[in-house]
């Protein structure tokens, strides 16, 4: 009730309005593109996408340029890669394990040329890019995040209903003229743009959390896959407005933790409402 309450209070302030209205688009274009990551099958691709966006965030700050430069090119430019390196613009685990391993050994490159060279002018960049900082978001940073969550989005829709079928059927999809490894990198380089996106608002270490979490709840509330989709959106928008609401009223909590306790919360609840169901049809 506290964090209820705490609301509507909240949007007197500017790095509130600035939170809402950048963690609104921003986490449902993560909800979409986490229920396609979900659906198929590459979760590992979004863990990989966190540890890039790390890197690439640091490497930019490192040699001087502004962080999400280095988050855009990194998570879009690798995640194409992979698409590349994979099958039907697919990535698979084994590329995904070689690249991940070389992206983690030039983070730890980029982290130490960062804090020699330029930590002493802008100590808490680093922080931010494990941890996020949307709460620090500018109006015009705010405005721009919405913006181009809200382009992901769109692009995402418009690909929804062929991607869908690539996606459960490959073969039969790209047997009817569905332009599967076109479709494949396209929803790569999104999901890598989203990758980028979110973690201003969660950061690399829990970004993966705001990938997986609604779309996984999602997935398991509904078997109708556009349902599911708007779901897995609908969620993940929810949990943002509660973790960021939490961290409002409770101010030692940090939004991103709000943000993944609210998703592991609703996650969960998802398994204690399916055991729920399972006893009442038993009974019956």
């Amino acid at each position: 009730m506290t964090v209820v309450l705490a609301a509507p209070g909240a949007f007197a302030h500017p790095f509130f309005q600035h939170a809402f209205l950048a963690g609104t688009a921003v986490a449902a274009a993560a909800g979409l593109i986490g229920y396609f990551l979900v659906l198929r099958a590459q979760v590992f691709t979004g863990d990989a996408l966190s540890h890039v966006a790390f890197t690439g965030a640091l490497a930019a700050l490192a040699l001087g340029y502004d962080l999400r430069l280095g988050l855009f090119v990194a998570t879009v430019g690798v995640a194409l890669l992979l698409g590349t390196l994979g099958r039907g613009g697919r990535a698979d685990d084994v590329a995904i394990g070689n690249v991940f391993s070389w992206i983690l050994g030039l983070g730890v490159f980029f982290l130490t040329l960062y804090t020699t060279s330029r930590s002493a002018g802008n100590g808490g960049a680093g922080v931010s890019v494990l941890f996020g900082s949307i709460f620090g978001l500018s109006s015009g940073q705010a405005l721009t995040a919405a913006l181009v969550a809200a382009g992901i989005c769109a692009a995402v829709l418009a690909i929804a209903r062929p991607l869908l079928f690539a996606s459960v059927d490959e073969a039969v999809a790209a047997a009817r003229g569905v332009p599967v490894r076109l479709l494949g990198f396209v929803f790569l380089a999104l999901a890598g743009a989203g990758a980028a996106e979110a973690t201003q608002a969660v950061g690399s270490l829990l970004l993966l959390g705001l990938l997986a979490a609604p779309a996984g709840a999602a997935q398991r509330l509904t078997d109708r896959p556009f349902a599911a989709l708007a779901l897995s959106g609908g969620l993940a928008v929810g949990e943002m407005w509660a973790g960021l609401a939490l961290s409002y009223a409770v101010p030692r909590i940090p939004p991103s933790f709000g943000i993944m306790a609210a998703a592991t919360a609703v996650y969960a609840a998802t398994f204690v409402r399916g055991r729920a169901g399972r006893a009442v049809a038993a009974r019956a």
